[in-house]
């Protein structure tokens, strides 16, 4: 079990960090990949759904668009803000909640799915998030992770902010949810079965070169936009091209734009 000294100065800092940039502009281009996730994970219409740590709502509103029962919460209050007005303009009635991946606001087994896209793995309590992603699901039903695995293009991003800027000593490194071994141990024998899979999130194409897509992250990602403020030029320079050089590794694009990819590891999971 993780001990943190003063967990609400660090859940202080990790809310500012989300509220920072714009999410919602940063995520259309990985909702194609959301949307082959969702399709992926076959959650039938009826079915009541809670999307943790939801962002824009990048699962949650397709989800509902193909008749789930959707609820979505996070941390961030901007973020849900703009999935309420995207569910609005369409029309659906999904429901979104400000709320806090280790301490869920509802009654256990108030859901017969429980997903979490790249979100609730940065929360800094893992064994508590675990813990209440297990709780909130009904007996037999589903938990699904999408997170990040260190060894992808995302992971070599984060360790590469952590060199520059290192992340507080005491909170576990967010990218321990994509080894699959430590996930077994955060869920234990709360579930009566688990598939871990490792897969490559489809690709984020960019109609711009990478010192442009770098900026993009800078101006609207939170981490990245959070690190970029926190470094004075000639160390927010130094951090640019040590960015520039991880994304253009991973830039598959050859006309100038570009073109990324990212290993996750998906966790599949079935309450006991």
């Amino acid at each position: 079990m993780s001990t943190i000294q003063n967990i609400e100065a660090v859940k202080s800092r990790m809310k500012d960090v989300w509220n920072s940039g714009d999410y919602g502009r940063f995520a259309t281009y990985m909702e194609p990949g959301a949307l082959e996730i969702l399709e992926g994970w076959n959650i039938a219409p009826g079915e009541r759904l809670l999307d943790v740590a939801c962002g824009a709502g990048q699962i949650s509103i397709p989800a509902s668009r193909a008749g789930v029962s959707v609820t979505g919460v996070d941390i961030a209050p901007n973020w849900i803000a703009t999935a309420r007005a995207r569910a609005a303009s369409e029309g659906l009635d999904a429901g979104f909640d400000e709320g806090d991946a280790e301490a869920l606001p509802y009654k256990e087994g108030a859901f017969d799915v429980v997903t979490t896209l790249v979100g609730a793995m940065f929360a800094p309590r893992p064994e508590m998030v675990a813990s209440e992603l297990v709780r909130v699901a009904r007996p037999g039903g589903r938990i699904l992770m999408v997170n990040w695995t260190p060894e992808g293009f995302v992971g070599r991003m984060f360790k590469t902010i952590g060199r520059h800027l290192p992340p507080p000593s005491d909170v576990p490194s967010p990218l321990l949810w994509g080894n699959e071994e430590v996930v077994k141990t955060r869920f234990g024998n709360t579930v009566s079965h688990i598939i871990l899979t490792k897969k490559i999130y489809l690709l984020w194409n960019y109609p711009f070169g990478v010192p442009e897509v770098v900026q993009f992250f800078f101006e609207n990602y939170g981490p990245t936009y959070r690190a970029a403020q926190a470094l004075d030029g000639e160390k927010r320079a130094a951090l640019r091209k040590d960015l520039e050089q991880v994304f253009s590794e991973y830039n598959i694009a050859r006309d100038g734009t570009t073109t990324l990819y990212s290993e996750y590891l998906e966790v599949d999971a079935v309450k006991k």
